[in-house]
């Protein structure tokens, strides 16, 4: 049977009102207190010239792609995404798929820089693989991710956002919200 609009909305809305962030100890903290250390992130960022890498796969890179636009143009932050198709395909031909935001980030990353990881299952090899990198380097990690509410991504960032739903569609949409939130946050300060 097919899924209505009111059922699909019904979830989303439950699934954005159950949404959590943790920090790195795993302690839950409040939405609020996680988007306003987030948008203290990003501003420490612009105020020392670092680098946003947002990293995905299919509609998480996507988004990715978006938010870096969305942030370099209305905040003025430098930002990076792995999306350009050589790097992505000499990466995983002559390495592997699991090293395609690994080994960019091992020859650009610089403390201080931040990263922001996207994934419905939390259980992608690349974007763990990626996230270990980045945390080598000193980064600072932010990981929106949903599915299995012990999936392995939830457990690595500075901030985790984890979305209690359970369909690739229901995950997605709510990530973009989460990420349009952060980012209006963002513009707002810097046009303040």
């Amino acid at each position: 049977m097919q899924q209505s609009w009111e059922s699909f909305l019904t979830e989303l809305s439950s699934g954005l009102s159950q949404t959590f962030c943790s920090g790195a100890d795993g302690a839950e903290i409040t939405m609020q207190e996680g988007f306003l250390q987030w948008l203290a992130l990003a501003l420490d960022v612009l105020r020392t010239r670092r680098t946003v890498y947002l990293i995905g796969n299919g509609a998480s890179a996507s988004m990715a792609s978006h938010f870096a636009a969305d942030l370099a143009k209305n905040a003025g932050l430098k930002t990076h995404t792995f999306s350009d198709l050589s790097l992505i395909t000499a990466v995983a031909n002559d390495i592997s798929y699991e090293a395609v935001f690994r080994e960019p980030l091992r020859r650009c990353a610089e403390e201080g820089d931040l990263l922001i990881a996207i994934s419905s299952s939390g259980m992608s090899p690349n974007i763990i693989a990626g996230v270990k990198e980045g945390l080598g380097h000193g980064m600072h990690v932010i990981t929106l991710s949903a599915k299995a509410n012990d999936n392995v991504l939830r457990s690595l960032g500075r901030l985790n956002f984890f979305v209690p739903v359970m369909t690739y569609g229901l995950a997605e949409t709510a990530h973009a919200a989460i990420l349009h939130h952060w980012m209006d946050l963002v513009h707002a300060a810097v046009t303040d």
